[in-house]
């Protein structure tokens, strides 16, 4: 079978990804067209958001979200119905070339895998094209005002945004790009309302409850959280088993996926790895 047999079986075999990361207000999403023409991307997906050329083909914005839960859930393309309809544009489109924009390198790989398209080939990082002065000055923009930039135009985020919007934003430095003009600056729905704020001792004991429900964990598995990079979690569960149909490995691994699976869905946060540890057999 040649390339352009499997492509027509699978179209998301001819769709080239690439990633734009840095850690929240620093900058991206002023600066994603330029990054997308320099990686040659066709589109950008940024907070759920489709954009192809400045205007929004497709998807929906994790900025029109009433908390900041919700909002990052719809950033990882969760919600089934957004993640489908998502794919659907994308087997029209094919081929083509994609470049997602996320706080963490993990965090644009996960995305990535979710829509099914094939890893990235070059990640750029927002160290990368601004300097330590505008990434501190961004930063400083955001957590003041808690104001947030889309790069498309005032008149098309306007159709189909809940939040408050704020103004426009002309970009200051050259770009080739004839669409990297107009920005628009937003307050979310979300930030209207104050901070969310998960302490640690919380996510420990959601996933010693999910260990706890997988058959031949014996009670009182015990959980320890880490924060590994930005917005990503490492989960570490101690545990004893029972005896039983599974073995020591089965058990684990099935421990293992339920608590990346289940804490990344009810917290909305990152979970880049869970280690098990079995600890003793209960008889």
């Amino acid at each position: 079978m040649n390339d352009v047999q499997r492509a027509a079986l699978n179209p998301f075999e001819s769709i080239r990804s690439c990633a734009f990361t840095g850690a929240a207000g620093t900058g991206k999403s002023q600066r994603a067209q330029m990054v997308a023409d320099y990686l040659d991307a066709e589109y950008i997906i940024d907070d759920g958001l489709v954009i192809r050329r400045a205007e929004i083909v497709c998807g929906k914005s994790a900025k029109t979200e009433r908390n900041q839960i919700r909002a990052i859930r719809r950033a990882m393309f969760e919600y089934e119905e957004h993640l489908a309809s998502v794919r659907r544009f994308f087997e029209n489109a094919a081929p083509c070339s994609v470049m997602v924009i996320a706080t963490s390198d993990d965090m644009a790989r996960r995305i990535i895998r979710k829509l099914g398209f094939n890893p990235p080939d070059r990640i750029m990082h927002i160290e990368d094209v601004a300097t330590p002065e505008e990434i501190a000055r961004a930063r400083k923009e955001r957590k003041r005002k808690g104001q947030h930039v889309i790069p498309v135009s005032h008149v098309l985020v306007r159709k189909n945004f809940a939040g408050k919007l704020v103004g426009r934003l002309k970009v200051l430095w050259r770009s080739k790009s004839p669409y990297d003009g107009e920005k628009t600056i937003v307050r979310p729905p979300f930030s209207f309302y104050g901070d969310v704020h998960i302490e640690p001792e919380a996510i420990e004991q959601l996933a010693s409850h999910i260990a706890s429900k997988v058959p031949q964990v014996a009670s009182g598995p015990v959980s320890r959280v880490s924060s590994t990079a930005a917005d990503s979690l490492s989960i570490d569960i101690e545990m004893k088993i029972k005896p039983g149909p599974k073995n020591i490995p089965q058990i684990a691994e099935t421990v293992r996926r339920s608590a990346a699976r289940s804490v990344g869905y009810f917290s909305g946060l990152n979970v880049y790895n869970v280690n098990v540890s079995v600890t003793g057999v209960e008889f």
